[in-house]
């Protein structure tokens, strides 16, 4: 039985709003983490937080396994390297945080705003249609599906309509991921896996695909204007008259289409 990753975020906030969590405010939250070291982390699992400010502090001795931060403002706060399965985090402020290195699994994080946050290596299969990732970091992020782990069938990142402009996924990892009419403007793309991707109606005007893998993705109506495909490659496209604007991008000659 296939059991898609948004019904998982809906039952981790069923289960969050459920759970018998202390009311806590900023002050609360800052004494835990005061007291806090890495072999005895703040205790902040499945703690009902939404709408706190919690911008500029750090949670690297936290734990918010399954916490409830929708609406919460976490901009400029330090959480790289945490695991944060789980957690409820619609609408959440994540601008200019450092979530480097930290997995974000089975979450809803709708209209988001993680503009130049540091996503750095991070692990995401999470739904974050409409958020706001304009020049972010997720260079070596690995938010592609893996293929050898689905008991519970196709389970992938959604980027639906999300902006990207400026944003750095260099050597990034974004296989069968869901990006329709996702804003990639001026990004950088330089070896970026997107084998299978759904970027439709995709915006790559002035992009750096060089060296991006873009075999077997639906391309339909995405924008290669002024975008660098050298040595960009387009494996199942054989008619490139079908990419808009491809004509005008850069080092077409050496893009490779198979």
């Amino acid at each position: 039985m296939k059991i898609h990753y948004y019904w998982l975020g809906l039952l981790a906030a069923l289960f969050c709003l459920s759970a018998s969590a202390a009311e806590l405010n900023r002050a609360s939250v800052q004494q835990r983490l005061a007291k806090a070291d890495k072999s005895h982390p703040a205790q902040l699992r499945r703690k009902d937080l939404t709408g706190l400010d919690l911008s500029g502090l750090d949670f690297r001795n936290a734990d918010l396994w399954g916490a409830d931060l929708r609406n919460a403002n976490l901009s400029n706060s330090d959480l790289s390297g945490l695991n944060l399965d789980l957690t409820v985090m619609s609408k959440i402020n994540l601008s200019g945080a450092n979530l480097s290195n930290v997995s974000i699994f089975g979450v809803h994080m709708g209209g988001a705003n993680l503009s130049n946050a540091n996503l750095a290596g991070s692990r995401f299969i999470a739904n974050l249609d409409r958020s706001n990732l304009s020049h972010a970091n997720l260079s070596n992020a690995n938010w592609g599906v893996d293929m050898k782990n689905q008991p519970m069938g196709l389970m992938r990142v959604s980027l639906n309509n999300v902006n990207l402009s400026g944003a750095n996924l260099t050597n990034a990892n974004l296989n069968r991921a869901l990006m329709r009419h996702a804003n990639l403007s001026g990004s950088v793309l330089k070896n970026t896996v997107l084998f299978g991707v759904d970027l439709s109606g995709a915006d790559l005007t002035d992009a750096d695909l060089s060296g991006a893998d873009l075999s077997e993705s639906k391309l339909e109506d995405a924008d290669f204007t002024g975008a660098n495909v050298a040595g960009t490659r387009f494996g199942g496209i054989k008619d490139k008259s079908v990419l808009k604007g491809l004509i005008s991008s850069k080092n077409l000659e050496a893009a490779i289409f198979e």
